[in-house]
């Protein structure tokens, strides 16, 4: 275990030779500092040195990305050369510590006065560290076992008004969802537990009419209860969940955090639903934050089921090109060779509706992925039964090869769907 290294590959911008610049990476993420210290011998350089495998030059820009006192102190300027730094990472410095290895990949790097852009891309684990962290209990497989859902994307859609409604009126609104055939409903990212519906009274209420449904019809449907807090927090939110019936929570990873997902896995067999909202705060600008590789690699190992990878053609700001990225990743094991089924369902979702159906499956090549549609559904013109039905025409169209307005011509809540999502 002690030979092998995690992989971790840059981006970064600098007025400096960018050999010098990795070396100091490297240094700075493993036993080094800006100077030699007492007590770092050769011997212990050799055992917990990084090393820096491959630096690739990518071309040089006039004007920093971004400003760096250091080099203004320094009154060093541009050009600026970006590149491709690739570095490893000894197994032995990160043991079997999921936030270690964060620190380790990450950590000050960002904050270091030799770059003017450093963004973490991607994050490689052999089997020897992957084999310490859990897989997802449930995953596709026991996501689609769940709800009977199979050679299909899993549909569904998010509690809309996000805020507002009673325990009562939101439980009303999914018993509407049930009834029209959805698979998956979740709680809105910002609805915790508002005094307006309190998260446990509204876990008792919506259950409720899920189990009659449940029990009258012998269909399933997965309810995503936000249970967003501190660890003992979602540990008991969970554990009334499963008392209640319920078979998922969700969880909003970057406020949580590493530790606090890692320890509710721990404490729950639930499917976790794993949210990203904020982050864009680490990711949007080019040169610097943490790349959706990088980002997913740190999160699955936390044995997480489901995860958000926003939506092609939807309303933020990701290239079409980085969601099919992230929706592929989610996909692929973490380690080649692996018997480990770690693999997780990436979660499709923001401004999506039943026109979106099939850019995402060309671009996933695989119609394992959930598709929620919010407003695609609540905002349908003939209301959410048939923007329900909407997206099951929509997927059957590109199911069969058939051309989607050809298939609208023919079904009604289609063609409603085109005709006002298709002209907004």
């Amino acid at each position: 275990m002690a030979t092998q290294q995690v992989i971790a590959t840059y981006l970064i911008e600098t007025p400096l030779p960018v050999e010098k610049v990795a070396a100091i990476m490297a240094g700075e993420q493993s036993c080094g500092t800006f100077t030699r210290v007492a007590g770092e011998t050769d011997e212990l350089r050799q055992r917990a040195a990084a090393n820096v495998l491959k630096i690739e030059q990518l071309g040089q820009a006039e004007l920093p990305s971004l400003n760096s006192q250091y080099l203004q102190r320094k009154e060093i300027t541009g050009p600026f050369t970006r590149a491709r730094v690739t570095i490893g990472f000894p197994l032995a410095n990160i043991g079997t510590n999921l936030t270690a290895l964060a620190a380790i990949v990450g950590g000050n790097l960002f904050d270091i006065g030799e770059v003017t852009g450093l963004r973490l891309k991607d994050v490689t684990v052999p089997q020897d560290l992957r084999q310490h962290f859990p897989t997802p209990p449930q995953g596709i497989s026991g996501t689609r076992k769940i709800l009977g859902a199979y050679d299909r994307p899993v549909f569904g859609t998010i509690i809309k008004p996000n805020l507002g409604m009673s325990p009562e009126q939101t439980a009303s609104l999914v018993e509407t969802l049930c009834e029209a055939g959805i698979d998956f409903i979740k709680d809105d990212e910002v609805c915790g537990s508002p005094d307006h519906a309190p998260i446990d009274k509204r876990i008792r209420a919506v259950m409720t009419r899920v189990r009659n449904y449940r029990e009258r019809t012998g269909n399933d449907v997965m309810v995503a209860f936000n249970i967003s807090d501190d660890i003992d927090g979602m540990c008991r939110h969970a554990e009334l969940v499963k008392a209640e019936g319920g078979n998922c929570v969700m969880v909003s990873l970057n406020w949580c955090g590493l530790a606090a997902v890692q320890s509710l896995r721990k404490s729950t067999d639930l499917v976790i639903h794993g949210h990203r909202n904020g982050y864009g705060a680490m990711s949007r600008h080019p040169l610097l934050g943490i790349g959706t590789l990088a980002y997913q690699t740190l999160y699955r190992l936390t044995g997480i089921d489901h995860l958000h990878v926003h939506g092609i053609g939807g309303k933020f700001c990701n290239p079409d090109k980085e969601v099919a990225e992230s929706g592929r990743h989610c996909l692929v094991p973490l380690c080649e060779n692996s018997e480990a089924v770690d693999t997780v369902m990436p979660v499709f979702s923001s401004g999506q509706w039943a026109g979106n159906i099939g850019v995402t499956h060309e671009a996933l090549q695989s119609s394992d992925f959930m598709f929620l549609a919010g407003g695609g559904i609540l905002a349908h013109p003939d209301g959410p039964s048939s923007g329900v039905k909407s997206l099951q025409q929509g997927w059957e169209a590109v199911h069969t090869g058939t051309p989607i307005e050809k298939f609208a011509s023919t079904h009604t809540e289609l063609q409603q769907a085109l005709d006002f999502f298709g002209k907004n």
